[in-house]
Formats: C-alpha cells, structure tokens, sequence
C-alpha cells in the first residue's frame, strides 16, 4: 500500500549494539520488530518469562521483541557446522548463518522486507571480518537483504538502501573494537541502562566447550535437555557409565530439581546440609551407591556427615525411591578420575 511504512527484522542480542540498530532504524520511521533467538547456551532462561522480557525491553528501550527457540537446529549444526570452529567449540560463522537464514525464512510472518543486525566491521575477529561478513549473507541466502546500520557505510549499498527505504547517509561508519562511539550514541538517543558487554558464548568456555564436546563424541542424539543439564553442577561419568550431576550451592540444587526430567533419579542427603544429586542415564552396576557417597563426601563438613542418610527420592523403574544403605567414603584419588 502506498505509503504504508517499511518494517524491518531485527536480529535482538540485547546487548547496545543491537538496541543502536534497531534505535537508527526507527529514527528513520521504520518500523522494526526484533527478534531474539535463544538455544541451551545463550539466553534459553527467557524461555519461561517471554512476556516479562518483552515488556522490559519495550519499557527501556522502544523495542519490540519476541523469542524464537533455536535449539534443535542449532544443536544439529554443531554437531557439524560447515565453516567449522573457532578455537573451542564454537561455530561462529554457522551459528551466524543460522540466525540470519532463520530470520529470512520469517520476513513474511512479521511483514518485514528486509534484517538490520547490530554487527560492527571489525569488532569480533572470526565473524565480523568484511569477508566473514560476506559469506554470511551469501550462505543465508540474504545478500542484499541484510543490513549492518551501524557499520552501513564501510559496507555494500544493500537492497533497501537502493530502494530509497534506508537513508544511508544517516547511518554511522563505526569500526573495531572501541565502543567510544557507540556509548556517544547512545547519550545522544537518550538509550541508558543497557547492559555491559557479556563474557561471550559458552562454547567458547574452555571447560564447558571441552565438556560438550566430549557429550557429542560420546552420544550420537544431543537434546536441549541434555546441554542444560551439562552446563550446571559437578558433573561425573560413573565406571558402569551412568552420568551424575551435583549441586554445588543452594542456587544450582535448585536448577538442578527444576531441570530433572522422567527417567532421571533425584537423590539428597535428608539429615545434613548437602548437593542435590541428578542421574541421567542411569546403567545400574553400583552407581547408585557410587553417587550416594559422592553425595555425603560433597555435603557440608562436621560430625554428622558420616551419619547423614541419603535418600533417593525420584526413582525410575526398577530404582524404588528409599533410603540408599551402607553409604562408604570415597577417597580423592578415586572420584577425580570420574569428573567429566
């Protein structure tokens, strides 16, 4: 309809350079609906409070956002992402590709024509190279469709540029790593109290991106279940091969009781401050009394520990719920061999 106004997809991190881009946007009278795409190892607790999310982000900032769950395509690409890994286990170009292709094949469903990200040239060395730039756009299937607003003009001219929707000239040229230019920006639309610059993805942990990478070696089908189990808690590789996974805090006995599902046993000390324990994969052979001693040997220190009885409350076919007996000590040298 003429006249009617553009609207763009935004890809929404929640970090200042994503809100700058969909604020430049705006300032032009473009409507833009952002969209934030979450998996197990970024954001995936927004899940359960979508709507209360929403409407911080709109209070704080102008924006309009909604959540996509990423997952299971995004747990299948890792397994073998095309453009391979950085230096842990992170697919940053395929991780990238994903995103952009997902928000092109949502263009229709949200009436937009064209995807603004927040992406600054230079700013992260494996992705936002200008070539790393440009095999995203191709291997999306979004040349031309994408546009970078605050690197627009170290860029190509994109289709919405062309087409007289974006004023180019009105967009910044910000470069590399700084982020003088970007607070200035901000100050400048009146954009405060967004967050400080996160610690980067989880696959680039070098501990947590070693830990799944080994879970994908060792199981040929990897769940979004699975991974949020992963990334909590003490996690242990019995000898008969069941995983176990121990709280180490009050915080993380609670995630861990949220994140149990069927199947898995639940077990507690009853009598004495100690870990939640979580089994997945349960494979018999003595782990049950394997992992009630790891219970007791990780629960708070003091006489009674040794007398403290370990409850096995969710149970699972055969493993009746009830008090596990005859408790033993674990030396060190014994369960570090077990630490995954």
């Amino acid at each position: 309809m003429a006249g009617e106004r553009p609207t763009a997809l935004a890809l929404f991190s929640g970090g200042l350079d994503s809100i700058l881009a969909c604020r430049v946007i705006m300032a032009q009278g473009i409507t833009v609906k952002a969209v934030k795409f979450v998996t197990p190892f970024f954001d995936d607790e927004l899940l359960a409070r979508e709507d209360d999310y929403r409407r911080e982000i709109e209070s704080r900032f102008g924006i309009d956002v909604v959540l996509r769950d990423l997952s299971v395509p995004y747990l299948q690409m890792l397994r073998r992402p095309v453009h391979g890994y950085g230096k842990n286990f992170n697919p940053c170009l395929d991780c990238k590709i994903l995103i952009v292709a997902t928000a092109r094949a949502m263009l229709a469903e949200l009436g937009a024509s064209f995807i603004i990200s927040g992406e600054v040239v230079g700013q992260r060395p494996m992705s936002q190279r200008p070539d790393a730039l440009r095999v995203v756009e191709r291997d999306s299937g979004c040349e031309g469709l994408l546009l970078r607003p605050l690197s627009a003009g170290r860029l190509p001219e994109t289709v919405p540029e062309r087409q007289g929707l974006v004023d180019r000239e009105r967009l910044p040229k910000f470069f590399g790593r700084g982020r003088t230019a970007q607070i200035e920006l901000a100050a400048a639309l009146g954009i405060t109290g967004y967050p400080s610059p996160a610690g980067g993805c989880i696959l680039t942990d070098p501990n947590k991106a070693g830990r799944i990478r080994r879970f994908y070696e060792e199981n040929s089908m990897v769940r979004a279940e699975d991974i949020r189990l992963l990334l909590f808690g003490r996690q242990f590789r019995l000898p008969a091969g069941s995983w176990l996974v121990l709280g180490r805090d009050q915080r993380e006995n609670e995630k861990l009781l949220s994140l149990a599902r069927e199947g898995d046993l639940v077990l507690r000390m009853s009598n004495w401050p100690g870990p939640v324990a979580v089994i997945r994969s349960f494979a018999g052979g003595g782990d049950l009394e394997l992992a009630a001693a790891l219970i007791r040997l990780f629960s708070k220190k003091g006489e009674g520990r040794s007398l403290g009885r370990v409850l096995l409350e969710a149970g699972s076919g055969a493993v009746a719920a009830g008090e596990i007996a005859g408790v033993r000590e674990i030396p060190e040298a014994a369960w570090q061999q077990w630490l995954r």
